[in-house]
């Protein structure tokens, strides 16, 4: 237990550090949203003076109608996420001057400092020649030098290292006790090695030079592609498809899944939780139920599900309905639970009959709670079939993503990952939509 007890105390400090060597990110982060907000508020003001009673109203709490999305930020802050990922990734989509420093390319020289056992020093250049991914350069020639310490040709790849066996062609070799001591005139050590200015020199354990070269601030495409790359690949897979599958076919699989699912899941749970909030027998008998599954995340039911129903399509449906059930079980529940006693009690007075009740009161009354049930349910099962995908799938969004992190195509990898934020914010915008034409006395009554 103590044990247990010191490693979660060194996760806690390792995730504290993460955080604060974060922070200033974050602050640059909010500072450009407030200067935008300030910037956009300046121009909104100068452009369009209103002086309405509407334009002057204060946000009040409680009163939803103060505070609603403004387009404009929307769209600034869309934006300011590509020009940060393209300035971070060196995309051909901003100009040069909008690109954070990238890493060193080119050819470079340094210069190492060769001491003998009997302490005799010489001097030997490094030509260093940095590359970028897929470019093979010549090896140039370089003359050798007048000492025992002969000059050298590194080419390496730009964000890998590269040892250098430095001995290879100097008269005088580690065997016979020779060692570097310096480079550009700066001590080296084991323990502390040297920038040159283009990259560090350090010193290996054998006694080799192990050169790294300038990264600067952008990341590497095997990490973070640009995003025109991700937009070419999108365009080439939309094209040619990816393993012999459409793109069209992975996406209509998953959405087909989605659907099917989340409609079982309506089908029995919206009548499930009508049940439960008319019934105390109903309540009773299946609360324990939906509150002990409504915990449990979707995803720790695919082993069970797989084995129940193998790894075809039955088995991710079952899931998807699983997931869907319980959440629109207990919004249709909260729903009738919600209904004001008053308004059944008003029917009553006025002769309506139990099922005129049911039609007239429960039903539109309960409906806006249904709908936001529905729309986390499809959230939560789109999430999880594509999690369900990874796991066991031959084709689907998921899928896809998986066979492409296998091969270490991060392009496809983070394609398909907008493509899911995508489809998942259609969604509900879609869901938020039949809302508004199913139930338009939502707030109204």
């Amino acid at each position: 237990m103590t044990q247990i007890f010191s490693d979660l105390i060194r996760e806690l400090a390792v995730l504290f550090l993460s955080v604060v060597s974060a922070l200033p990110a974050i602050i640059g982060y909010v500072a450009i949203i407030l200067l935008f907000m300030l910037a956009w508020r300046v121009i909104r003001n100068r452009l369009t003076r209103a002086q309405d009673y509407t334009s002057l109203k204060t946000v009040t709490f409680g009163d939803e109608s103060a505070v609603i999305s403004d387009k404009s930020a929307s769209v600034i802050s869309v934006v300011l996420v590509f020009v940060i990922w393209g300035a971070f990734t060196g995309s051909g989509w901003l100009p040069g001057f909008l690109h954070a420093p990238g890493p060193f390319v080119g050819e470079a020289e340094f210069v190492y400092t060769v001491e003998e056992g009997n302490g005799a020093r010489d001097d030997a250049a490094v030509t260093v020649i940095v590359h970028r991914t897929g470019e093979v350069p010549e090896t140039p020639e370089v003359p050798p030098g007048d000492g025992f310490a002969k000059n050298d040709v590194l080419i390496v790849q730009a964000y890998r290292t590269k040892l250098l066996r430095w001995d290879a062609n100097d008269e005088a070799t580690r065997n016979d006790g020779a060692k570097i001591v310096a480079i550009n005139g700066v001590p080296l050590t084991r323990e502390a090695d040297v920038d040159t200015g283009f990259g560090r020199v350090a010193l290996t354990d054998k006694g080799t030079l192990n050169f790294e070269p300038g990264k600067g601030w952008q990341m590497e495409d095997i990490w973070l592609p640009a995003p025109d790359s991700v937009w070419r690949r999108l365009l080439s897979i939309s094209r040619e498809g990816y393993q012999n599958v459409t793109l069209a076919e992975h996406l209509s699989y998953s959405l087909f899944r989605v659907i099917v699912g989340f409609l079982l899941g309506a089908l029995v749970g919206i009548p499930l939780g009508y049940a439960m909030g008319l019934s105390n027998w109903f309540r009773g008998w299946f609360d324990p139920i939906v509150e002990f599954m409504r915990p449990v995340p979707p995803l720790a039911l695919i082993p069970l599900v797989i084995i129940w129903a193998g790894i075809g399509e039955q088995g991710k449906i079952i899931l998807l309905f699983l997931a869907a059930l319980w959440i629109m079980a207990i919004a249709a529940r909260a729903g009738v639970s919600g209904v004001a006693i008053s308004k059944v009690h008003a029917a009553y007075s006025l002769g309506a009959s139990p099922l005129q009740i049911m039609r007239h009161v429960i039903v539109p009354n309960s409906l806006p709670e249904i709908f936001t049930g529905a729309r986390v349910a499809m959230g939560v099962c789109w999430g999880t079939v594509v999690a369900a995908e990874l796991v066991a799938a031959e084709k689907g969004v998921g899928k896809m993503i998986v066979a492409a992190s296998k091969f270490q195509d991060t392009d496809v990898v983070l394609m398909g990952i907008i493509l899911i934020g995508i489809i998942g914010f259609g969604i509900d915008m879609l869901m938020r939509r039949c809302e508004r034409w199913l139930v338009p006395w939502k707030g109204r009554i």
